[in-house]
Order: C-alpha cells, then structure tokens, then sequence
C-alpha cells in the first residue's frame, strides 16, 4: 500500500523520535514520493526540504558521538615511510 505524502511529511517531522528500523522505512517512503510523477510539485518539495533536513540531522548526530575518538583528540596516526 503507498503511503501518502501528507503520512510521509507528518513522519518525517518525528524521524529523530524513532527508532532505526523505523527511521529507514519513512526515509524510503519519501524517496518513493519524491520518485512519483503523480506527486504535486508542492508536495515533492516540502517532502524534499523535510528528508533533506532530517538528512543533515542524521548526519551530525552520527558524526558527534564518539566514533572518531583520537581524531576528536588531536592523536592522529602516520605512516612511517
């Protein structure tokens, strides 16, 4: 069942709220409107807009953590050579 593009703008607003799994299946569902030529240009671009900022959010929050922990310290490794 497609899902509409009013249910794929409302679940990209609580994108941050839920969990992987879940996250994954709202993005794909946007990128299925933004794919559909029977989409209004209106919707496909506030759907954009929305995907593109939970985008960023992801992105972010992924790269703030502490997985780079000697690069957020300054340790850097070289190779002797």
């Amino acid at each position: 069942m497609e899902t509409s593009p009013e249910t794929v703008y409302k679940n990209l607003e609580s994108i941050d709220r839920v969990d992987a799994t879940t996250s994954a299946i709202y993005r794909q569902a946007a990128v299925d409107i933004l794919a559909s030529p029977e989409i209004g240009l209106e919707w496909r671009k506030v759907i954009s807009e929305r995907l593109s900022l939970a985008n960023h959010e992801l992105a972010v929050h992924s790269t703030t953590d502490d997985s780079y922990p000697s690069i957020q310290r300054g340790c850097y490794l070289t190779t002797a050579g």
